[in-house]
């Protein structure tokens, strides 16, 4: 990727070590201190220039100018100042020794240290800790850690990791079987095996070994880890396996987790963007914006804005080596999708009907009772059960539960009764009233062939409202306008191609995209939907790994930076959805319970609509990306107003468990 330095912090010109520290002692001095005058001196100055700063302090005052800067300083501010006076070395030797001191342990911060650190860096970190605190660091680790998670990070704790330029050509398959053979291909797992490989092997070797893991067991070593190991061993051989393929990426994702989900993680965005200042921070900011399009700039704010800083600016260079990657582990990776709900053991419709008679006769209701059957039966269990219940009682199931039920919890209830042609017409109407973003989540994800069958049954079921009879194509046409419209109508037609990817055909598509990056407004739209309207996901996703090739950027950051609205948004959505599908679903999820108030439209569209097809990967990928499950988010974002009890309850029961 990048060459020599990447930090965005440099050595100041005209420095002067003594002028520095009489401004500092100037800032500090009387009552009270000047903390925007620390903050610009102190993160303007190299690590280095720092170190000659706290030299210069003490021979002008006799006095430290870190306890000085303890002394007048509190808070995240202080932690921020001091680690920044700290030699890096000397730094992560007090992060750990703060992650292990105490009652508890830290795990997330020995892992983020000790997977992304050099050989070299090791050997420091072991020294500053023995010289800080009289202690061996890894008497310390052993003493607070314990099993495989222990002995992974004792391994990593030598700093014998083969040298970045030697690869064992001989063994690179051999190791691939390694692994493959010690999780994978028997009852178990050889964590052993695991430690030796991971712990040892260069980071050249090892990229090697993954690729060729990938092409033995079709499925990436990540996807093997998270299936084979547990607990914090998981996270840390995760981690390590992250670094090995781009320590950027592994530091952008931990920055966009400390800064979102259930509070901010200010210990972690703190070390991160001190460590890595001075190393690797512009390739960190590529990643960044290429994984969640937005600038780290940006996501920064008050009251972490001290930070900023340390960025330097908003200017990008391009990541081309790191999207090819990515499409390139996108294209190769085999993901067996999961639902959630599967269907129920025993199944009796006509006892299920029954339950569901008596839950709602007489006075009040049985939520409980409604909520254990339906949200537990398969979507075909559950038309078995509104048959039984005509059958049986001469009524309509539909009609009675709501009746019964109210507001969020009677939407997701009645949304989960209806067969999936149902409940998307429903969705549509409603999304064509609410907004075209809505229209546009609801249209995007169905396969071609039911988009088929939809419009059928659209037009000609006569279990369709009749307000909602009309072909969906005019229903598009007369609710959007322009190329939104001539897009829509086109993933409407179900036209979409599927099957693997034509190899013939990758190299000409991504040229046609590469050509439309250089037309007009008309004819770029026209040249991306003949591309990313009609063909399959898996040949999309080589023809966007060639198109890397070709321009040297990533489509979607042309899409962002050339097109705009609802175009832009539509197209986005479809290489968000080439790229990860389960991933575009979890930010949906995401974005819908964060913020002013809970989307429940999108929240129990999502819920319903993939509960049977991909929800546990989407499950996956929301705690992968928030640091938090979907369980917990669900039960703490939603607990203001309709959102809560019953409601609450259905949803954690699609929902399917905890990660």
């Amino acid at each position: 990727m990048s060459q020599g330095f990447r930090g965005t912090v440099t050595d100041f010109p005209n420095f002067n070590a003594s002028s520095d520290a009489e401004t500092l002692y100037n800032a500090m001095k009387g009552f009270g201190s000047d903390k925007e005058a620390i903050l610009d001196l102190i993160t303007s100055r190299s690590n280095a220039q720092r170190q000659e700063i706290r030299s210069a302090y003490k021979s002008l005052y006799g006095k430290d100018l870190i306890e000085d800067l303890k002394y007048e300083l509190t808070g995240k501010f202080e932690r921020l100042i001091v680690s920044l006076m700290r030699l890096p070395a000397y730094h992560d030797a007090k992060e750990i020794k703060d992650a292990i001191k105490g009652g508890g342990t830290d795990e997330k911060c020995l892992i983020e240290i000790l997977a992304s650190r050099t050989n070299e860096q090791i050997h420091s970190l072991v020294a500053a800790y023995k010289d800080a605190y009289g202690r061996e660091i890894e008497e310390d680790i052993i003493g607070d850690t314990s099993g495989h998670f222990k002995k992974m990070l004792v391994v990593l704790l030598q700093g014998t990791r083969d040298d970045d330029n030697v690869v064992h050509t001989d063994l690179v398959e051999e190791d691939a079987q390694l692994l493959y053979a010690a999780g994978e291909e028997q009852w178990g797992t050889d964590e052993a095996i695991f430690i030796m490989v991971l712990g040892n092997r260069s980071v050249t070797h090892l990229q090697l070994v993954f690729d060729e893991y990938q092409k033995i067991a079709e499925k990436s070593i990540e996807d093997s880890i998270k299936s084979e190991l547990s607990g914090d061993f998981e996270r840390l051989m995760l981690a390590v396996v992250q670094c090995i393929r781009s320590r950027p990426m592994f530091f952008a994702k931990h920055l966009y987790k400390s800064m979102k989900g259930l509070g901010t993680a200010d210990n972690t965005l703190i070390r991160i963007m001190i460590s890595r200042s001075e190393i690797d921070m512009l390739d960190i900011r590529e990643c960044f914006r290429l994984r969640y399009e937005k600038s780290l700039y940006t996501m920064i704010q008050v009251p972490s804005s001290m930070l900023k800083p340390c960025i330097a600016g908003e200017f990008f260079p391009e990541a081309a080596q790191i999207a090819y990657k990515m499409w390139e582990i996108s294209a190769m990776t085999k993901v067996q999708l999961r639902g959630t709900i599967v269907p129920y053991a025993d199944f009796d419709p006509a006892s299920d009907a029954q339950d569901l008679r008596k839950a709602m006769k007489g006075f009040g209701t049985d939520e409980d009772t409604i909520i254990n059957i339906i949200a537990r039966r398969s979507n075909a269990q559950r038309q078995d059960i509104r048959q039984a219940f005509k059958s049986l009682l001469g009524r309509d199931l539909m009609a009675d539960l709501k009746s019964e039920l109210s507001k969020n919890l009677c939407r997701l209830i009645m949304g989960l009764m209806m067969t999936p042609a149902e409940f998307d017409a429903k969705m549509m109407k409603k999304a064509m009233e609410v907004s075209e973003t809505h229209f546009l989540q609801v249209i995007l994800y169905w396969p071609s062939l039911y988009i088929m069958v939809f419009c059928f049954v659209h037009v000609y079921d006569p279990s369709i409202p009749k307000a909602f009879k009309k072909s969906l194509e005019d229903a598009i046409r007369s609710d959007t306008s322009g190329h939104f419209c001539r897009i829509l109508v086109s993933l409407a037609q179900g036209a979409r191609k599927e099957g693997p990817a034509d190899m013939t055909r990758v190299a000409e598509d991504a040229q046609t995209l590469a050509n439309a990056c250089n037309a007009d407004s008309d004819e770029m739209i026209d040249n991306f939907m003949s591309v990313l309207c009609a063909r399959s996901f898996p040949h999309l996703r080589r023809v966007l790994q060639e198109f890397v090739k070709c321009t040297n950027k990533d489509i979607e950051q042309i899409i962002k930076k050339e097109l705009s609205g609802d175009v832009k948004n539509v197209f986005y959505a479809i290489v968000c959805s080439v790229k990860n599908q389960p991933s575009y679903f979890a930010d949906r999820l995401y974005k819908a319970m964060k913020g002013l108030g809970t989307d429940d439209r999108a929240l129990i569209r999502i819920m319903v609509s993939r509960s049977e097809i991909d929800l546990f990967n989407i499950r996956k990928e929301f705690k992968e990306t928030h640091d938090a499950s979907l369980h917990e988010f669900i039960q703490v974002e939603t607990l203001v107003g309709d959102t809560s009890g019953d409601y609450r309850k259905t949803l954690l029961m699609l929902c399917g468990g905890e990660d």
